[in-house]
């Protein structure tokens, strides 16, 4: 730690020769540092976190820049650490000389208390800059149960909750990720959001406002109304030549008999829909060779090399491989290549591949092949998260070995041959099975199934085939080692999600979901299988927040007046707390959650373009509905 705080000294020190503001600035930041050093990290879990200073990590002379990023995560350090995005986008800004990209995380609930009733900020890692010091502010919204965090951390970096009470002397607040595809709940708190691929569209905003408000900082306007009217015209600047930004306070939402039916421009010089930013040539963009290695254990603490963007499958309830195309693949020599830099430059004993099926990579099999004869010798294990069951899962366990006896994870989704025909994931249970035994057979020891319950159209037969599915497994595993395997069926509740054939349906009960639950426990009859079902109040949630409009906004600001922290986090949620923020904001939950949209009915997020548009979507539905009405008749 004194390693640490010496260079974090040295760097400020380094720094103090430059202009008033910039000498202010270090000089608050030292005095922050000092304070947090004898005051607040004794007070809190896991202080680490909080440091900084981590391997890796970029830090930029301020005086050599012309902006300044902060890439905000609204979750914890362990979480934040761990999204192989998020380091993507940090070692991209911070490869443009006239930028400094830092990072910050949402604080734990004791950090937040120390820091308020310090009066200190929340700040950056780099160089404990406050967040409200910053160009740009940008945040990633991966999962909807974060929404409150992305306030908490606006309200301790003393940026103003509202874009309109922030004037030029704040920082642009972006915002992109999963939960952007509906932005409309987080609306009145965010400047622009971002659809499509982060590295071709963050570069563009952050200059873009950069270079307009150096020139308003020219002719003198930063504050007061007029620098909030000054800024208003900066953002529909942005929105007017960035064909991937939605700043939503151009758009207004139409309701009729409460019923959301369209969002109006209030100004004709904004687009009317948004286009997502694509990466055409995903070989051509760098990967992070030099990843941040974080002080404390992660959720994931292994070198991340993404292997192909985009999937080739078209699964109904997936929103990433919708929002993802087109499908696009890195060469097996960049991949190598990139691995073995990153385990020269971090040491991580460990490489995943990440794609969204990185068994339908084309050249899957020379890849793992050239993998295992570079790193087998250094003892770095190849995994491999996201396997699609298929014929290549009989070879796939033999073909990538396992010297340290770890589980397999596996998605089936569901059970039956007619319900994967209606989600549209065609795999067969014979597969599965033989590559299940190939991986008991290679010393794995687990295997963990990924199932939804709660889809459309779902009977007890579905609930039945998991149970099923995973005792047979556990069954081979005893045939083939001796001895049950440890079998894990993790079981998610189905949430329909903006920008798939399902966005128009409606989601199950929580009466249901607590049936369902019941019998899944019930069914199960061997002692080494293991049924999880996921928190009921949790996917509720989750399911009003990303079916959403405007109004969801309200009552997320009251669910984090009332306390709302850290939710995704089960001991810190408390589910009651949003039932009544949403009752508070005039939300019905029942209609919210579980009422289906009609087909030709206008949706909160329609304004937003996905590659192969609404179109696709319809038929996809109408087929699914037509799927579902043959199942019904066979029974």
């Amino acid at each position: 730690m004194r390693i640490v705080q010496q260079e974090l000294f040295v760097s400020v020190h380094r720094l103090f020769s430059f202009s008033p503001f910039l000498e202010h600035l270090l000089m608050f930041n030292q005095q922050l540092k000092t304070q947090l050093d004898r005051h607040i990290l004794p007070n809190v879990i896991t202080p680490a976190q909080y440091l900084g200073g981590e391997h890796n990590i970029i830090r930029k002379d301020y005086s050599d820049i012309r902006g300044k990023l902060c890439l905000a995560f609204p979750d914890t350090y362990t979480i934040g650490m761990s999204h192989h995005g998020f380091q993507i986008l940090y070692t991209l800004m911070n490869s443009l000389d006239e930028w400094a990209c830092e990072r910050a995380y949402a604080p734990w609930i004791d950090m937040e208390q120390q820091l308020r009733a310090a009066n200190l900020p929340l700040y950056s890692l780099e160089n404990f800059t406050p967040l409200c010091e910053f160009d740009v502010l940008g945040f990633s919204l991966q999962y909807e149960i974060c929404s409150t965090n992305v306030l908490t951390m606006l309200d301790l970096g003393n940026v103003p909750l509202h874009s309109d009470e922030r004037t030029m002397d704040h920082p642009l607040v972006i915002a992109g990720g999963p939960c952007a595809q509906n932005p409309e709940p987080l609306a009145p708190f965010i400047d622009i959001f971002v659809t499509g691929d982060g590295e071709p569209s963050l570069p563009r905003i952050c200059e873009l406002w950069l270079k307009l408000k150096e020139d308003c900082k020219s002719i003198g306007i930063s504050q007061g109304r007029a620098g909030q009217q000054q800024r208003e015209e900066i953002m529909a600047t942005l929105a007017a030549e960035l064909p991937f930004c939605y700043a939503p306070r151009f758009y207004e939402p139409e309701y009729q008999d409460g019923t959301f039916v369209g969002l109006n421009r209030s100004r004709t010089d904004v687009p009317e829909t948004i286009e997502p930013a694509v990466i055409s040539d995903l070989e051509g963009m760098p990967l992070p060779t030099k990843p941040l290695v974080p002080f404390v254990e992660c959720v994931h603490d292994r070198i991340a090399i993404e292997i192909m963007r985009g999937c080739p499958w078209q699964c109904r309830f997936c929103q990433s491989t919708v929002i993802k195309r087109p499908l696009r693949i890195r060469s097996v020599k960049t991949i190598v290549d990139a691995a073995l830099e990153s385990y020269r430059n971090t040491g991580f004993n460990e490489i995943s591949l990440l794609s969204l099926s990185s068994s339908d990579y084309p050249h899957f099999e020379e890849l793992i092949l050239e993998l295992k004869r570079v790193f087998k010798p250094l003892g770095v294990n190849i995994s491999i998260p996201s396997l699609r069951v298929n014929d290549q899962l009989r070879s796939i366990a033999e073909l990538i070995g396992n010297d340290r006896r770890s589980s397999l994870t596996l998605a089936p989704e569901v059970a039956r041959d007619d319900m994967r025909e209606q989600i549209r994931k065609k795999i067969k249970n014979e597969d599965l099975y033989e590559g299940c035994r190939t991986a008991f057979r290679n010393n794995y020891t687990g295997v963990k199934l990924y199932f939804m319950c709660g889809l459309p159209g779902e009977r007890p037969v579905d609930l039945d085939g998991i149970i099923d599915m995973a005792e047979t497994i556990a069954r081979i595993g005893k045939e083939e080692m001796g001895r049950y395997p440890k079998v894990t069926a993790s079981v998610s509740n189905f949430v329909p999600k903006a920008h798939t054939p399902y966005q128009w349906n409606g989601m199950q009960t929580r009466e249901y979901f607590q049936w369902a639950h019941r019998y899944l426990h019930q069914k199960k009859q061997i002692r080494a299988v293991k049924v999880k079902c996921h928190d009921i109040e949790t996917s509720l949630l989750e399911g009003v927040l990303s079916r959403g409009d405007r109004r969801m906004a309200k009552a997320i600001e009251l669910a984090w007046r009332s306390g709302s922290r850290l939710d995704g986090w089960m001991e810190h949620m408390d589910a009651q707390r949003w039932w009544q923020a949403l009752s508070d904001a005039g939300i019905d939950v029942e209609t919210a959650a579980h009422t289906a949209f009609e087909i030709n009915e206008r949706l909160p997020w329609d304004h937003l373009n996905i590659k192969y548009g609404r179109t696709f979507l319809e038929k996809e539905q109408s087929r699914s509905v037509l799927q579902l009405d043959a199942m019904a008749n066979a029974i």
